[in-house]
């Protein structure tokens, strides 16, 4: 969200009418902090949570001990999440209750500093950009940020920014009504003063999570150890330090984003009449202006904190550890929880990184693949290579996978060597497990056309292994018709397979008829 975004504010007032405040108390930071991430349902599993524009959501839970005086007092929390939806705010504790509830507090900002400043005086300082001489001068705020700012000065009415200096105005207070953080503000009563134990709790938005496996394959290519990491997600300005942290893996239905949060405060852009075409900007100006507005620089690499230490994204497939303490899954009807059992920091515009689950030696076999379209002549492809197995105890799992990114290594003794990326999607207990790890280019097929007679066509289908041992391999036939082989066939998925051992640095070969109906 841009840093204008619109601080949301709720104010409480007493219900038989309106009452002033007669004290403010300000919690500056909770004593505890519990955050529950839930993914984004629109992000696929090949996808990595992206910190510019995230989908998902977090249910924070904050407690906080506030001394609250007598008599109807305004209570701010400051540090709450700067993505909070107003109307999921719960706050318990209060020895009275709450009364009204109110959001009109903005995030303090270069836009709403100007907005709130309207008819005020503030101090602008010109600097030379030939000489550097400095000047400095009294100006009243004529108007607000939309397009040009203009002030009024002893020499008249003039538009900021449009003189070729460089000029700063100087704002001697911050105007009523902002905060430099995200701020929730509630108004509440009590009969005498009292040191209450406060819990607030809300839904914010700019959050996220997903598991990303570390596999590391046998040399016999039938075992596999499987480790996988919970990374969390959080694009919001605000970090919570030591966090009890869980995440939540299934479909929870939720009213529309767009409609919980108020609209964002514009960025502020004071702009004049171009004395110059765009031609005449230079290229890195141009490009440091466009990130100005939201764009991302395409070299940046976002983050991650892994156990208290800062690696680069492209550093994920770092090994597992030989023994780890990993999340604790809880079923919570048909979702899953997973809680982590020590506090960890969930920082701000970052990505962290805790264990989730760890297996050994979960038996598999690697597939070869590939999907047949009839309408294919003389294509040559590398099949795709699959790891299957089942989630049962007996394989090694019995436990529920969450969606998520794979990187797959082998053994190759002092270090493992990556040999492919895939993905996995969500996985209940007893599923069958596929996982997609990239093609192989030594196991090749092709199909060719042998003949056509009226609405019978006939297909040949070889393929190729120039491996030192034997594959399995699989091909999916896709078809509007009815399918002859000069094999058995078997089906999946409402199609006709063929499954059949490629041998060491030899081939196979498949030769089936397509009968088409013409009457559709």
């Amino acid at each position: 969200m841009r840093g204008g975004r619109a601080l949301l504010c709720l104010w409480l007032a007493l219900a038989g009418g309106p009452a002033l405040a007669q004290g403010t108390v300000t919690s500056a930071r909770p004593d505890r902090v519990a955050v529950t991430v839930y993914r984004d349902p629109r992000r696929s599993s090949e996808q990595a949570p992206n910190l510019n524009y995230m989908g998902g959501f977090a249910l924070i839970s904050e407690t906080r001990t506030i001394a609250i005086p007598a008599g109807t007092s305004e209570i701010r929390f400051e540090g709450v999440a700067g993505g909070i939806v107003p109307q999921s705010a719960i706050v318990t504790g209060l020895p009275e209750g709450l009364i009204e509830r109110n959001r009109d507090a903005y995030l303090l900002s270069a836009t709403s500093l100007i907005d709130r400043s309207l008819g005020r005086r503030v101090h602008l300082r010109r600097t030379s950009r030939t000489t550097g001489a400095v000047v400095e001068q009294d100006a009243i705020v004529r108007s607000g940020a939309d397009g040009a700012l203009v002030l009024q000065t002893a020499a008249g009415f003039e538009a900021l920014r449009c003189t070729g200096l460089a000029e700063t105005p100087i704002y001697d207070e911050v105007p009523p009504g902002l905060s430099a953080r995200p701020t929730l503000s509630v108004r509440a009563r009590a009969s005498r003063p009292v040191n209450a134990t406060v819990t607030l709790s809300y839904i914010a938005t700019n959050f996220d999570w997903q598991a990303n496996y570390v596999a590391t394959l046998s040399p016999a290519g039938d075992r596999l150890d499987l480790f996988a990491w919970l990374t969390l997600a959080n694009g919001d300005e605000t970090g919570f330090v030591d966090a009890d942290t869980q995440a939540v893996a299934g479909g929870v239905n939720r009213s529309n984003e767009n409609d919980e949060v108020p609209p964002d405060v514009e960025d502020l852009e004071l702009t004049c009449w171009p004395w110059e075409t765009t031609s005449d900007i230079p290229y890195e100006a141009f490009s440091r202006q466009e990130m100005g507005r939201g764009f991302i620089d395409s070299d940046g690499e976002e983050n991650i904190v892994l156990t208290g230490s800062r690696i680069s994204q492209p550093n994920l497939a770092s090994t597992s550890p030989v023994t780890v303490m990993t999340a604790q899954q809880e079923d919570l009807g048909d979702l899953k929880l997973y809680r982590i059992p020590e506090r960890v920091t969930v920082a701000a515009h970052s990505q962290k990184q805790v264990a989730l689950l760890q297996r050994s030696g979960v038996r598999v076999r690697m597939v070869h693949r590939r999907r047949v379209y009839n309408s294919e002549s003389l294509s040559e492809a590398p099949a795709g290579r699959y790891l299957i197995t089942r989630n049962r105890t007996a394989e090694g799992l019995g436990l529920p996978l969450p969606a998520g990114g794979v990187m797959l290594f082998v053994d190759a003794g002092e270090r493992p060597i990556l040999v492919g990326q895939g993905s996995i999607g969500d996985h209940a207990v007893g599923e069958d497990v596929e996982i997609a790890v990239g093609d192989a280019p030594g196991v090749r097929t092709r199909l060719t056309p042998v003949s056509r007679e009226g609405t019978v066509r006939t297909y040949e289908l070889l393929v190729t292994n120039d491996r030192a041992d034997p594959v399995d391999f699989e091909a999916e036939i896709a078809t509007g018709g009815r399918v002859r082989a000069d094999r058995r066939l078997s089906r999946r998925r409402g199609m006709p397979l063929w499954t059949v051992t490629v041998p060491a640095n030899g081939s196979a070969t498949l030769r089936y008829r397509v009968t088409r109906d013409e009457s559709r």
